[in-house]
């Protein structure tokens, strides 16, 4: 079965209320508690009206590097330890209470660490009445010889507020006294409490300027808790069951048909006097959660509020009546919010309940501190963030003041002492956060069209007539009885009117005598009285042209007001025009000066890049001239290397000619010996000569060979066996011989020869654990351009963590040398010098030089290595 979707409710669209483009701060105040111990070391310091400053107590360190860090707070004003409650009202409450009267709506709450002193901040003491108490005693000072009688403004469940004539009003005060069930609204001539007795002198008592006299007033007072996020009335009777005590019943959010939140079902007291009001006030105190903590004594676990409503309306033409017209009703409220202190639960030793009380309470308060961020947020930076205010029901109950609805100010009340450091740092810079938030400034209500003045001729109209009707008879405020008897005493007494006989001529006609002559006195009063009438009436029609021209004339300067109100008006827009243009046009100034500022630093940070680069290419210009210099001294070297390789290469090249030509000479000297002895007939050939000296070797093996990276071949006749020099550490030790895979084989005669050794081409640790000594062959290019082999030994340590470490203690060099050898000539040919057959024969000359010839070449020895004899250490 397919169920068909719900609908949703469509919205109802919001009401369209007149925009106000000007905008005031929410007004933040500061008021600092005095210490209660005279020792007790202090965080606060005021330094002006308007500025604060925290400093950090001993051994707590604000920044990294272990410095102290004194911080400044601004506010709207600053309240120090010897500041009055009633200097404190006058400043912050005052223009609250003034603009309630005029119709308008404001909210003032206090804010602050548990213990800070809010409550007495809004509540007072005997003597040193709060916020609250003055507030009240201002409003009934300045309304009270116009409120309306009670019961003739009446309450609707929908935060809304009816009129009714004074019949149906006392109709209605007979109903609830006859009703037992509804309670009875605490009168002001009982007796007051006497913790709330004298909470204001009378010299300290405030009356507000400019109150509408031409309207009748009524005041309402509802004073409700937040405790744990519920809301509970504290004004509401319950019937106490002692056996099973029934729970207070909480309370819901709506929201008006003008979109204003209100609680509903909740009580709303009339009072007609500032003592009954408090005495409401304190009945719902007592019934509000207060625990004993660690660091309060009377500590609030709920936020309260108390909910002032003004309800005004204007009186009719005749200035004796309320007007009957709900829509002229204006209702105003001010709102006295006492918030509970933020605490730690660590130092208040809270426990159970309380814990989820503080919990509560402290997520209350971060959902109001989110909320103004965001309002400033948005307000800032041009954003449009939806405001979490249903997430507590503080901030939803009140989002109407944020949204433009009235003025919000409030009070910060911190406690000086160290040990409340940290909170009141968190609390200040809340307080800065929410300076920065503005809210639209309410718009006046419109004024009803009626004669302003109205009450005061309607009462200036009955004390005349009274005063003329007692010049004429009496006063007019007394009974009819009363009149009557005075009338009857002004007329000539009766006769006795006993008849004793029936014939009595005298009795009747002395009865009917009296009565013509009363008769005569009545005409005559008659008379009187209408003349005093007609009198009246002409000067009521005096009073009325009279009225009628003062009429015309305040309406004609009311009209010359108008006129003057939109030339002000016209005034004041140019002037904001002017003042947006002057701020667009500073705006756009300090962009510019920016900009300049900006491009000033590119400037500098290009003229440095120039200077920069211009150095780095002197430097390379330089460099250049100097790898110029060089190159040109390497070309010369290499020049003059290549040009001695040249004239060796051509000395070689006509050795190796004259020793072709010397073979070949040879040859042709062999084969004419060989023809000149087959030429000798049948003889024998003779021996040989005897030769004496050793057979010299033939030029061919005496050719030098040139070199090549391959190794020699091995002779296969008769090996030849290198001599070397045998290492000092030719013994029983082992050695790592490290070979790298790059090492080139030179050829040479002479090789190190290392007995008992391990040979790798990367050390290893399993090689060097086997191992005492260590050699490492290395093989680089020397000045002259040939390759030295150097030997680098060492000696194998092992190491505390169970490895081997190589310290270095000699290094022996190989080195090969190019020479070049001059071939041996005969006695009558060495005439040049050189070297002697005997130099080849001598085992010295042999073993010091070691001749490198080319495989398979003929020629002779061209390249001789010197075998120097290294100096041993010790």
């Amino acid at each position: 079965m397919i169920r068909q979707a719900k609908g949703k409710t469509p919205r109802r669209p919001a009401p369209k209320k007149p925009s106000s483009n000007q905008k005031d701060p929410v007004g933040v105040y500061c008021r600092v508690r005095p210490l209660g111990v005279e020792d007790e070391e202090c965080c606060i310091e005021v330094i002006s009206s308007s500025t604060i400053q925290l400093h950090a107590p001993e051994g707590f360190k604000t920044n990294r590097n272990g410095e102290y860090k004194e911080t400044q707070y601004s506010f709207k004003k600053v309240f120090g330890v010897s500041i009055s409650q009633m200097e404190l009202f006058e400043h912050v409450a005052k223009p609250l209470v003034d603009d309630l009267i005029h119709g308008r709506n404001g909210l003032l709450f206090t804010y602050g660490v548990t213990g800070s002193g809010k409550t007495f901040t809004m509540t007072g003491s005997p003597g040193q009445g709060g916020l609250l108490p003055r507030s009240l005693d201002m409003i009934f000072n300045s309304i009270g010889p116009y409120q309306a009688k009670r019961y003739v403004f009446k309450t609707d469940d929908k935060n809304g507020m009816e009129v009714q004539n004074e019949v149906d009003a006392l109709l209605e005060r007979q109903r609830r006294e006859n009703n037992v069930s509804v309670p009875k609204t605490p009168s002001s001539r009982q007796k007051i409490d006497p913790e709330i007795a004298d909470m204001i002198k009378p010299e300290e008592a405030y009356k507000a300027d400019g109150v509408d006299e031409d309207s009748s007033y009524s005041v309402f007072v509802s004073y409700i808790e937040i405790y744990n996020n519920y809301i509970y009335d504290l004004l509401e009777e319950t019937q106490e069951d002692a056996i099973k005590p029934k729970p207070p019943q909480s309370k819901i959010l709506r929201e008006d048909q003008n979109h204003n939140m209100y609680v509903a079902g909740c009580m709303e007291v009339e009072v007609k006097s500032a003592e009954e009001a408090f005495q409401v006030f304190w009945r719902g105190q007592k019934k509000r959660k207060v625990a004993n903590t660690r660091l309060n004594r009377e500590s609030s676990r709920s936020h309260s509020v108390l909910i002032i409503k003004l309800a005004q309306a204007p009186l009719d033409a005749d200035g004796d009546n309320i007007l009957q017209d709900k829509s002229q009703v204006a209702v105003s409220q001010l709102c006295l919010v006492d918030l509970a202190g933020s605490e730690r639960t660590g130092r208040t030793g809270a426990e159970g309940t309380r814990i989820r009380e503080a919990g509560n309470i402290n997520q209350s308060l971060l959902n109001l501190r989110t909320c103004i961020e965001v309002l400033r947020e948005n307000q800032m930076c041009g954003t449009n963030r939806m405001v979490p205010y249903r997430d507590s029901k503080v901030t939803h109950l009140f989002k109407n003041y944020f949204d433009g609805e009235g003025k919000v100010r409030m009070v910060v009340c911190v406690n000086p002492k160290a040990d409340d450091y940290e909170e009141t740092l968190l609390v200040m810079r809340f307080a800065e956060m929410t300076q920065e938030v503005e809210v639209a400034r309410p718009v006046d209500r419109p004024i009803c069209g009626f004669t302003p003045g109205r009450r005061h001729r309607n009462q200036a109209f009955k004390e005349e007539l009274s005063r003329k009707l007692e010049e004429r008879g009496g006063p007019i405020d007394r009974d009819m009885p009363s009149v009557i008897s005075h009338l009857v005493h002004n007329l000539p007494p009766l006769p006795s009117s006993e008849l004793t006989d029936p014939h009595d001529d005298i009795t009747l006609p002395r009865l009917i005598e009296a009565l013509q002559n009363r008769h005569t006195i009545r005409q005559m009063m008659i008379e009187e009285y209408s003349k005093a009438a007609d009198m009246m009436k002409s000067m009521l029609q005096q009073l009325d042209s009279n009225l009628v021209s003062n009429d015309n004339f305040i309406h004609e300067q009311n009209g010359k007001l108008v006129e003057k109100d939109k030339i002000i008006q016209n005034n004041k827009t140019e002037i904001e025009r002017l003042e947006k243009r002057s701020r667009m046009q500073e705006h756009k100034i300090d962009i510019l000066q920016k900009t300049t500022k900006i491009y000033e630093d590119d400037k500098r940070s290009l003229r440095h890049e120039l200077e920069t680069r211009e150095q780095r290419l002197q430097r390379e210009l330089s460099d250049k001239r100097r790898m110029e210099q060089r190159m040109h001294g390497v070309v010369t070297d290499t020049q003059y290397k290549w040009e001695k390789e040249c004239d060796r290469r051509v000395n070689a090249m006509q050795l190796e000619m004259q020793n072709k030509l010397w073979v070949k000479d040879e040859k042709l000297k062999q084969l004419k010996a060989i023809v000149t002895e087959s030429k000798t007939p049948g003889g024998r050939p003779d021996p040989p000569p005897r030769q004496t000296q050793p057979i010299r070797p033939s030029r061919e093996e005496r050719l030098p060979a040139k070199r090549s990276a391959s190794p020699s071949p091995v002779p296969t006749t008769t090996p030849v066996r290198p001599l070397h020099r045998r290492s000092r550490s030719a013994g029983g030790e082992k050695w790592v011989d490290h070979k790298p895979s790059s090492s080139m084989d030179l050829g040479t005669v002479l090789q190190p020869v290392i007995p008992n050794s391990i040979q790798v081409s990367a050390p290893s640790e399993k090689a060097l654990s086997k191992c005492d000594r260590y050699v490492l062959t290395h093989q680089e290019v020397a000045s002259d351009g040939e390759i030295q082999t150097k030997l680098i030994k060492g000696e194998v340590i092992k190491t505390r963590g169970g490895g081997q470490a190589v310290q270095f203690t000699d290094i022996e060099t190989l080195k090969q040398e190019l020479t070049t050898v001059p071939r041996k000539r005969k006695s009558s040919e060495g005439k040049n010098g050189g070297r002697t057959d005997g130099d080849w024969t001598d085992v010295e000359t042999r073993c010091s030089v070691a001749m490198e010839m080319r495989a398979g070449s003929n020629m002779g020895p061209g390249y001789e290595h010197h075998g120097i004899t290294k100096r041993r250490k010790p």
